[in-house]
């Protein structure tokens, strides 16, 4: 179902201000001008938040072809010779709620609407699982669950449609208000109650009471009779009064009565009575959260009339739900992402998206297996693929499956198919992949994972987890602190602290941070080879590589007058021709005594860089020393105020504008009267807190896992490792970990010293780290082989294990080899 521009303007209201022409059918709408597919089928809404400004993107648009605009905000230098169509209104996140619950007003197909702490997206999954073969179902693409995400989610919904599941989460009160008139669910599920958020309400009863406002005009609420808090809610509801319940749990009175749960071997069976009847399911699955989502999920398809004997054959079969998807370094210099868990249409988009922040590889290729239980034409829904890989410039289609196959005429790139996986591995040779990005997307029943395997560079089984997501919430959190108009370096040296360059480096780009800063040279050319465009500020410049900063567009650090000289001394003898002007960053000493000009040096440096035409300050700047420590705050002010005397100073002398920065991540947080034009971002990025107040305010980014190679069993008295370091007191069982100090474990962590998470348990390093391994203590504990053992993560963070090594974070990030394999994530 499409609107026209008139159809938006009679919906959402507001003044028409821009008339163009309204007559063409609008299919997308956009609020994230990195995610423009069909141009002219475009609705986008330019949302005001306090890091970004969507109005700051309509011109860029418009050039790409959009016509169709509703702001707040009256855009300026937009042509009249082809005027597009804009809606001014007072609040663009409104507009679209409204325009989405206008449109779910034209359905009468049944609509589940889940909210609750945990298990909505999981079981919204499980029900597609278990019901997506019978009828078309429409959901919410991944959490697609906000204020944003359930406007996007319900205008996929059409009149083909059968069935909708849509998610809803809440943050704060009176959001579920705006929410319900989106989804209007006729089926409620409420999954249980957590803390998340719970900063935001006044206790527990407030949070439910909320998110039970998603159902006051459903026909039916599903919850779990044992989760009191909730019952209670609904019970003493006067807005859910007289509506219908179908509860399961312990406790006799449900409608589903779960009398018996036994687990044994990777499996578990659930039974229970129904309307006097004894039932049972068997789930491969023996958490307790994925049996708590099996029973909603039982409960549902009850509830939709399903007999017992489908139900216990399709939730045997219950597939894990991939949350995430991971990017891995691959065989001949390529990227592999791996998404292979799932396949749908927006799903898919997702994925190109990330895909196309992976600027270091101009190939991509995509292989994609057919689409199942859709419930469309074959011809419509690869039509549609067709022009999702088009859109994203994808130049190579690898395509498995018979349906797919039968379509090939829609896919205009290189292209080649196979009837199934088999098919393919049996055809693979490494040398068809050779750096591009690859993204594997496909449906479980193809078993992608094989392909996964087989394209995945070969490493040791040490590996360090980067949460993509985490990181750019981090970002977020940094910028929430900021004025909109302060601007952004974040710091990439040292290989992004661990994390790696380019990776870190494009989703960065991609996130209009404005500035990368690297400690040297040949690690900025890397991040141009791989396609980042951003400002990079060089912090310590070399001789050797002037001429290759000024070839790649990097800006100096100029912290002294020998640097001065060998930049000036590059551009005399540079032998092409400098169209633009060489951009350097001026670092000052304001008491770190570390690098940086004086206040003395300040007169000769302007005079030298006012003589050179080629030279343009970009920015001013220093460091300060203790901003993490309140003991130190006077030396801190102290440099603060000598910073901006110097600057003035400066800034009277070269008469020209640049920018000033002064603070790091502590700084952010503890100093934001000196934000300046632009403040660094380092650790604090990464989830590692500069100060108190950012501990519970950051995401855990990274995760060093490894498992269990070997299990020994050790007799008293006999030693362990090299220079039979350790001595058993008693008889003793060891684990072998494959990862040592060639790794990254640092060897002060032996003997004792340091510990491993292994299945929850700590366990003690024992005898001397190696260089490929170590051994700990599992004595008395439940550990097998092949188990995962945590070196750092959330469980355990980074910051304790540099207490144990008497360091502190940056050495341990910054200490892990490029040997152990980095696997980057996103939902």
């Amino acid at each position: 179902m499409a609107f026209t521009m008139h159809d938006i303007h009679r919906i959402v209201g507001g003044e028409w201000i821009l008339r163009g022409r309204d007559d063409i059918p609008l299919k997308e709408l956009l609020i994230d001008s990195r995610r423009l597919l069909i141009p002219r089928h475009a609705l986008f809404f330019a949302f005001i938040t306090a890091r970004n400004d969507g109005h700051r993107y309509i011109r860029d648009l418009y050039e790409k072809g959009v016509r169709n605009f509703v702001v707040s905000r009256t855009p300026a230098d937009l042509p009249q010779y082809d005027p597009p169509n804009v809606i001014l209104v007072e609040d663009t996140l409104h507009a679209l709620q409204a325009l989405t619950a206008f449109h779910r007003q034209q359905f009468t197909c049944p609509v589940i609407g889940i909210t609750g702490s945990n298990g909505k997206t999981i079981v919204k999954e499980w029900l597609f699982q278990l019901m997506g073969k019978d009828m078309r179902i429409v959901r919410s693409p991944k959490s697609y669950n906000s204020q944003i995400g359930v406007p996007l989610s319900v205008w996929q919904m059409d009149h083909d449609d059968e069935l909708a599941i849509i998610e809803a989460g809440i943050s704060r009160p009176e959001e579920m208000e705006k929410i319900e008139p989106i989804i209007r669910p006729t089926i409620g599920i409420f999954t249980n109650i957590g803390q998340a958020h719970d900063e935001n309400f006044t206790d527990i009863q407030q949070k439910i009471e909320e998110k039970l406002n998603l159902f006051v005009r459903a026909d039916t609420i599903v919850y779990c009779a044992d989760h009191n808090p909730i019952v209670n809610a609904i019970h003493s509801s006067s807005l859910l009064s007289g509506k219908k319940s179908f509860t399961w749990g312990s406790h006799p009175s449900s409608l589903l009565h779960i009398t018996s749960m036994e687990k044994s071997a990777g499996k578990t069976k659930i039974t229970g009575t129904f309307q006097g009847q004894i039932g049972s399911v068997i789930i491969p699955f023996t958490d307790t959260a994925s049996i708590e989502n099996a029973c909603f999920c039982w409960s549902v398809m009850l509830l939709m009339r399903y007999n017992m004997i489908t139900i216990q054959e399709r939730m045997r079969w219950l597939s894990p739900i991939a949350m995430r998807m991971e990017m891995k370094e691959g065989i001949n210099q390529c990227s592999v992402l791996n998404d292979s868990y799932s396949a749908d249409v927006k799903s898919l988009n997702i994925a190109l998206d990330f895909l196309d922040q992976q600027k270091q590889h101009e190939r991509k290729t995509v292989i994609l297996s057919d689409f199942l239980q859709t419930g469309r034409a074959d011809a419509e829904l690869y039509a549609e693929i067709a022009t999702l890989l088009t859109g994203k410039r994808i130049q190579r289609l690898i395509g498995i499956g018979p349906h797919i196959r039968e379509q090939e005429g829609f896919f205009p790139m290189e292209k080649e198919f196979y009837p199934d996986t088999d098919a393919f591995i049996r055809d693979y040779h490494p040398g068809k992949f050779q750096n591009e990005a690859v993204l594997l997307k496909g449906a479980r029943i193809f078993e992608f994972e094989k392909i996964s395997t087989l394209l995945q560079q070969k490493a040791h089984e040490t590996v360090l987890e980067i949460n993509l997501d985490a990181l750019i919430h981090n970002l977020n959190y940094f910028r929430s602190r900021l004025s909109p108009f302060t601007r952004i370096t974040v710091m990439v040296k040292a290989f992004s602290y661990g994390s790696g360059s380019y990776e870190i480096a494009s989703l960065l780009q991609y996130h209009h941070t404005d500035y990368l800063a690297v400690a040297y040279a040949d690690e900025g050319y890397e991040l141009r080879k791989a396609g980042i465009t951003m400002p990079v500020i060089v912090m310590n410049p070399e001789e050797e590589s002037m001429v290759g900063m000024i070839r790649n567009r990097l800006e100096p650090e100029i912290y002294n007058f020998r640097v001065l000289e060998m930049l000036e001394r590059c551009i005399r003898d540079y032998n092409g021709s400098l169209d633009e002007k060489v951009v350097i960053h001026i670092k000052l000493d304001t008491g770190m005594h570390r690098l940086g000009f004086d206040k003395a040096d300040l007169e000769i440096l302007a005079s030298r860089i006012k003589s050179n035409p080629q030279l343009k300050v970009g920015s001013v700047f220093s460091h300060l020393a203790a901003a993490e420590d309140p003991v130190h705050d006077a030396f801190t002010w102290g440099q603060i105020r000598s910073f901006e005397t110097m600057c003035a100073s400066l800034r009277s002398l070269l008469d020209e504008p640049f920018l000033m920065h002064i603070l790091n991540s502590a700084g952010i947080c503890r100093f934001p009267e000196a934000q300046y034009d632009m403040v660094r971002l380092g650790i604090s990025l990464y989830g590692v807190p500069a100060c108190p107040e950012q501990a519970d305010r950051l995401q855990h980014v990274s995760t060093l896992r490894s498992t269990v190679s070997q299990i020994k069993h050790v007799p008293a008295r006999d030693t362990i490792g090299y220079s039979r370091g350790w001595t058993a007191e008693g008889d003793m069982t060891i684990a072998i970990v494959p990862i040592g100090y060639a790794d990254g474990l640092n060897r002060r962590l032996g003997n004792g010293k340091g510990k491993l998470l292994v299945n929850g348990t700590f366990a003690r390093i024992v005898g001397n780290v190696c260089m490929d391994m170590c051994m700990i203590d599992i004595t008395g504990m439940q550990v097998k082989e092949g188990d995962q053992v945590i070196i750092f993560g959330k469980d355990y963070p980074i910051t304790e294990l540099a207490r144990d090594m008497e360091t502190i974070p940056y050495e341990v990030l910054t200490g892990i080899s490029r040997r152990v394999k980095r696997v980057y994530y996103q939902e």
